[in-house]
């Protein structure tokens, strides 16, 4: 240790002054490295060794390939967060005795409650279920369930779900996060060995058979064999064409950059109303989920009354566009579009409606829009948005540090998401609805589903660059920078409290992606003078695309005020009434409310300004593959 005078003024080094008013203190004490080798001595042992042959770039880079290799084999699911998970649930329960002891307890009570359940049906076949299944499981809704012997297969099964359930939460000591992806893919497993996915153990399946003398088996066959050629997917989309059967609302592309066509859509009516409406869809699909066909398209709705509306297409990225961030996405994507329609209906303020990721970036590009003055926006709609993601559902498995990193490697050696690594994950969500019944239909039943233009647009999908979606997923997934009042923009952070003006946030009740109660924090995160509330029955898609002509669509509203006092999600869904309809009705008198009386159309463009109209809609963009 080598002692040095310190000099007045000086500070040690953890910042502990050394020096006070009448001189030094102490000598600070200097710690030398020890092992720490000299340039000139590494120079010499590279000249004796060579170089190193695996520095850390190459070493990084052998990492990336690896994981993009096992990546590539498993859909993207990283197997360490997996086996990680299942090592903490494991551990802890091997020390858990008390309920190791419950767990026996219970498999003996379920064994027995099978066994007098076997004994009671033999004797009286009407004999109630010993267990129920969830609501949303129809896989034994068939009257062929309720007879022997498969009733005891599917009693059988749904117990032992039950009892792996009991098995894999609740143990001492296991973290949330393990428990819920023990869970979770323990379910995914057991769904496997459904007695509803086996032919002979399937009475709708061995009935069909016997009724058709196995021809929808070999329809099965047929079909699986056309599903499986490379032909396949391009089959399906075909049923119904862009351009042709839907995205065909009349319209104009009046702007382009690198990353999103501005479609200006034609107006229906011969007045509309001043205010223009700039639709944000997410980027993870194609723009048209929102103009389907005609019966089923937003778009045709809001200019059939009188709107004039603003689409964004989004470019569906390639490896050249790895680059391009989330600020790009807000820059070149939401904020050109708005300088746009600024140019094309000047002086008037402009409705901007975001859908999922769309909404996202449409709350974050408006709270750094009300920080920085500019006062545009005449109202908000967020269609299952989230903002704030602590409860963002079974998706929040697939993403921490460890999938991040699976995902950053397999994204940094292609430069893009591939869309079939995220429909992976989103099929996994509602496995029984999306995977297991259909392939039973499909294969087994031989009944294959008649397209529809939604599940068109389902097959349409896009990728999405490296950077963007690597800081989608850690900033907002994993960080929640926005809600925490941490997400920067313009090297200042913003904030959806800053934001003012008027909103109306939908949410559905079976979303999977955006789970209702997730997008109901927009009550916590807004100081909005008004936030109207709608939840409507359906999905993330179905709900939304929800034409007053459906059948079977409800949904519940309501509206806070400034001042007015916080309920809570579940309190708001007891308290709130139903109300059958579509919740289209609702926007669009909201729309109105807040829109001055109606005149004359804009131009379709503005040519004078630089805004030529161009190709006609949909554009060029959504039809690339």
């Amino acid at each position: 240790m080598q002692k040095v005078e310190v000099r007045k003024g000086s500070t040690g080094a953890l910042g502990v002054p050394t020096v006070g008013p009448e001189g030094p203190i102490l000598s600070a004490p200097v710690a030398e490295p020890e092992h720490r080798e000299s340039a000139e001595q590494e120079s010499r042992v590279s000249t004796y060794l060579g170089r190193p042959l695996f520095d850390r770039e190459i070493a990084n880079a052998i990492d990336r390939k690896a994981n993009a290799a096992f990546a590539q084999l498993n859909g993207g699911i990283s197997p360490q967060v997996i086996l990680t998970a299942f090592s903490d649930w494991w551990l802890h329960l091997s020390t858990s005795p008390g309920k190791q002891f419950q767990l026996l307890e219970k498999a003996w009570r379920k064994s027995a409650t099978l066994a007098h359940y076997a004994s009671e049906c033999a004797l009286y076949p009407e004999t109630p279920a010993c267990i129920e299944p969830l609501p949303q499981d129809r896989r034994f809704s068939a009257p062929g369930w309720q007879k022997q012997p498969h009733n005891f297969l599917y009693q059988s099964f749904l117990l032992t779900q039950q009892w792996w359930h009991n098995a894999t939460t609740s143990v001492p000591g296991v973290s949330r996060r393990s428990e819920d992806i023990v869970e979770f893919t323990t379910r995914q497993i057991l769904d496997v060995f459904s007695p509803s996915n086996f032919p002979w153990t399937n009475p709708e399946v061995i009935e069909s058979t016997l009724r058709e003398h196995g021809q929808n088996l070999v329809r099965g066959i047929n079909y699986l064999a056309e599903d499986l050629s490379p032909a396949a997917a391009r089959a399906q989309e075909l049923d119904y064409e862009v351009a042709e059967d839907v995205a065909v609302t009349p319209g104009k592309v009046v702007y382009r950059n690198r990353l999103i066509e501005l479609i200006q859509y034609t107006p229906a009516s011969e007045k509309v109303h001043p205010e223009p409406l700039l639709i944000v869809p997410a980027w993870i699909m194609k723009y048209y989920i929102l103009d389907l066909s005609p019966h089923n398209s937003l778009v045709r709705f809001l200019v059939e009354r009188g709107f004039t509306v603003f689409m964004i297409s989004w470019k569906n990225p390639s490896s050249e566009d790895r680059d391009l961030g989330l600020d790009d996405y807000r820059s070149l994507g939401v904020m050109d579009a708005l300088d746009a329609i600024s140019a094309i209906v000047p002086g008037e303020k402009i409705h901007a409606a975001g859908y999922c990721l769309g909404g996202t970036l449409l709350g974050i590009t408006a709270a750094a829009m009300a920080r920085d003055g500019d006062e545009r926006l005449a109202s908000l709609t967020l269609l299952t948005t989230q903002l704030d993601f602590t409860e963002a559902g079974e998706l929040m498995l697939f993403v921490n540090e460890g999938q991040i990193n699976f995902l950053e490697s397999l994204m940094w050696n292609q430069g893009y998401l591939d869309s079939r690594h995220m429909g992976g994950a989103f099929q996994l969500l509602r496995s029984n609805d999306l995977i297991w019944s259909r392939m039973i239909r499909t294969y087994l039943l031989g009944a294959k589903d008649k397209p529809s233009d939604l599940m068109s647009w389902n097959a349409d999908q896009t990728r999405m660059p490296y950077r963007m979606h690597s800081e989608y997923l850690r900033k907002l997934f994993l960080n929640n920078e926005f809600a925490r009042g941490r997400y920067v923009v313009g090297e200042r952070p913003v904030t959806m409290s800053d934001v003012r003006t008027p909103v109306f946030a939908v949410g559905t009740i079976t979303d999977h992606v955006s789970p209702w109660r997730s997008t109901y924090k927009i009550h916590l995160l807004s100081d909005a003078p008004e936030v109207t509330f709608v939840l409507t029955s359906g999905g993330h898609n179905a709900g939304i695309v929800s034409p007053p002509s459906h059948p079977r669509r409800s949904y519940q509203i309501s509206t806070t005020h400034e001042g007015d006092r916080y309920v809570s999600p579940d309190a708001w869904l007891e308290s709130t009434q139903s109300r059958p309809g579509s919740w289209w009705l609702e926007w669009q008198r909201w729309l109105e409310k807040h829109s001055s009386e109606p005149a004359a159309p804009p131009t379709m463009g503005a040519p004078s300004v630089g805004y030529t109209p161009m190709d006609d809609a949909p554009g060029r963009y959504v039809l690339e593959r």
